[in-house]
């Protein structure tokens, strides 16, 4: 009986083509006869169709199958391939650190549609397309490049973890010959050299969404993405509910998240001008492996690798307690951990619903005791170490630099609520209602709330009173301290002479 042999391999657009068909006849002899056709024909393909394994880059002639194969960055920081999460069966294709033990994967290609079983390719082609195909044929992922100047087209693992399509004559550092980049399609990690942020000029936007689970990569319901309004900020979101603020960017950190600053770790980095608004960050040495991530529960927590304990250790957490919960204390009122009841109004201002802030239910906010009319003389009271309102409500007027010129400005518009001046040029006006302010030890910044005279005279009566009151003891105390001590000193003169 004829014995039929068909190699079947993946051509360059990714459809199965039979590359070779042969039919031995029968023979009545060893089956190590057979042997040397399955070797010939087990190769023959490979001179067409290369694997990559531990190399950083592909052609176009050559493809990546679940098999364990994998593509290196030259450094050996990263690797690419196939891979499944954790307690998953499914497949994916993703980046993730080479070095470290506990498979950790920092960008997933196709998060939405898994591969099942150990079927999946990964190819390019001469025109500058990245398949994912199953079962050989069906297409499950694909990126191309909007240029139509490909040539030669290549993909190559850089040693920051970026995958990217580049022309073989582009230089891997020059990310404006980049036919397209894995950077450009964040998922739930930010590590170093990756944008947080927007392209103000083509309005591109990167941003952060958390997986589904530990064990789907599919998009969750958290986003962390920038803000753009006003000053800089970065903004978590649980669908369409803010969730934490990082306040606004103050030309040195976020002032609501005092842990994005300089450490032994990480250096934060805020990138605005009129093309690019975006955060990113640097590790302080080459050594240190350190990545941001929004897990699927909705916390933003920065990592470092610990070489010593072998686990990924928390070194900054934004939200640092319930405080950072946005608008816990609602309108105009002011949340400090330290204190019990941790909400607080604004002083001058009074709960709307008293019953609901006995039952610590503070969400709907404060109201002014005396409400401002643009006919009444008014001031501003300071209040210092704070978080700064959310910023919709803003506007950043980049017209005044001193601090008494955006008192000024913000005196002669009614409808100003609110000011606070910025390290950046400027400073920002509030209009409506202040909301999503937390009190801090040290730190933060201050703000000037607009009151009407009334209630400031009170407050400065209330001041004087006090003084007059403390030098009044103070006072009394000397006068006392005097008289014990002549008392003193004449019985002790009276004794002598006796």
């Amino acid at each position: 009986m004829p014995v039929s042999l068909h190699i079947r391999y993946l051509n360059h657009s990714g459809a199965g083509d039979l590359v070779a068909s042969v039919v031995i006849a029968t023979m009545k002899c060893n089956t190590l006869f057979y042997i040397p056709f399955f070797f010939f024909f087990f190769f023959i393909p490979r001179l067409f169709f290369k694997s990559t394994t531990g190399a950083d880059t592909m052609a176009p002639n050559q493809t990546l199958l679940d098999n364990g194969t994998t593509l290196v960055s030259q450094n050996g920081n990263f690797e690419f391939g196939f891979f499944s999460p954790w307690n998953s069966g499914n497949r994916y294709v993703g980046i993730w650190f080479k070095n470290v033990p506990q498979q950790t994967v920092v960008w997933v290609a196709n998060k939405n549609n898994p591969i099942t079983d150990l079927s999946g390719v990964l190819t390019i082609t001469s025109s500058g397309n990245i398949i994912i195909f199953k079962n050989q044929s069906d297409m499950v992922w694909n990126a191309s490049s909007p240029s139509s100047a490909v040539s030669n087209p290549t993909l190559k693992l850089l040693g920051n973890g970026n995958l990217v399509l580049k022309n073989d004559t582009t230089d891997d550092d020059n990310p404006d010959g980049y036919l397209w980049q894995s950077f450009d399609y964040p998922c739930d990690t930010l590590i170093p050299g990756m944008k947080l942020g927007r392209n103000l000029r083509t309005n591109q936007e990167w941003y952060l969404t958390s997986w589904k689970s530990i064990q789907d990569p599919s998009p969750g319901e958290f986003t962390y993405r920038m803000h753009t309004g006003g000053l800089p900020s970065i903004i978590l979101r649980q669908g369409s509910n803010i969730t934490f603020r990082s306040g606004p960017w103050d030309g040195v950190r976020f002032g609501g998240a005092p842990v994005l600053q300089q450490n032994t770790v990480f250096k934060p980095i805020l990138e605005y001008n009129s093309e690019y608004v975006y955060y990113t960050f640097q590790n302080t040495d080459v050594s240190i492996i350190s990545r941001m991530v929004v897990n699927e529960s909705g916390l933003v927590i920065h990592f470092m690798w610990s070489r010593t304990r072998n686990q990924w250790v928390d070194i900054a957490k934004m939200q640092s307690d319930s405080c950072d919960d946005y608008a816990i204390c609602g309108n105009f009122g002011v949340c400090d951990i330290n204190k019990s009841p941790k909400c607080a109004c604004l002083n001058g201002f009074t709960p709307r619903l008293r019953q609901d802030w006995a039952r610590f239910d503070w969400s709907d906010g404060c109201l002014r005791r005396v409400p401002l009319n643009c006919s009444m003389p008014t001031g501003f009271r300071k209040i210092s170490n704070l978080k700064v309102p959310d910023t919709s409500t803003c506007i950043l007027n980049r017209t005044t630099v001193s601090l008494e010129e955006c008192r000024e400005a913000c005196l002669i518009n009614c409808s100003c609520v609110a000011y606070a001046r910025t390290e950046l040029s400027g400073c920002l006006h509030w209009f409506g209602h202040l909301v999503d302010m937390r009190m801090y030890a040290q730190g933060g910044q201050d703000l000037f709330v607009r009151m009407p005279l009334s209630e400031l005279d009170s407050s400065t009566k209330s001041k004087k009173v006090a003084v007059i009151a403390s030098v009044s003891a103070v006072s009394f105390l000397l006068l006392l301290a005097l008289t014990i001590w002549l008392i003193i000193r004449r019985r002790t003169a009276k004794n002598k002479a006796g």
